[in-house]
């Protein structure tokens, strides 16, 4: 019984259990099998990590917190609708985290911007 290879089609020959012809067309059927899901984790993975910039360069003080505006993160290209994760302060508040800096919005589109402190 003939096999041809997944990718390009050409007939293989060797062992039985092989898929593809050479590592060119592995690697072709893979990316292509990985590809839309890869750009989805990329994208969101860019979009956490500017969210990170930009809440590190707002707490730059040894108190490891600031407050900012609503305007001031929105110029700078802050996406609210992503995080890693939350965390509910024992009086209620609810801070949004990216990795290990935080936000909890105030009165008057204020925030407060926190860096968690490694304990």
């Amino acid at each position: 019984m003939d096999r041809f290879c997944i990718d390009c089609g050409e007939k293989l020959a060797g062992r039985s259990d092989k898929k593809f012809c050479n590592d060119q067309c592995r690697n072709n059927h893979n990316n292509k099998a990985n590809g839309t899901t890869n750009n989805t984790i990329r994208n969101i993975n860019n979009i956490l990590r500017k969210n990170r910039r930009i809440l590190e360069a707002l707490v730059k003080n040894e108190e490891g917190k600031s407050k900012a505006t609503l305007k001031k993160l929105m110029d700078n290209g802050f996406n609210f609708n992503y995080q890693t994760h939350l965390y509910t302060t024992k009086t209620g508040n609810t801070y949004k985290f990216c990795y290990e800096y935080g936000y909890l919005p105030l009165d008057n589109d204020y925030y407060m911007v926190v860096k968690r402190s490694e304990t």
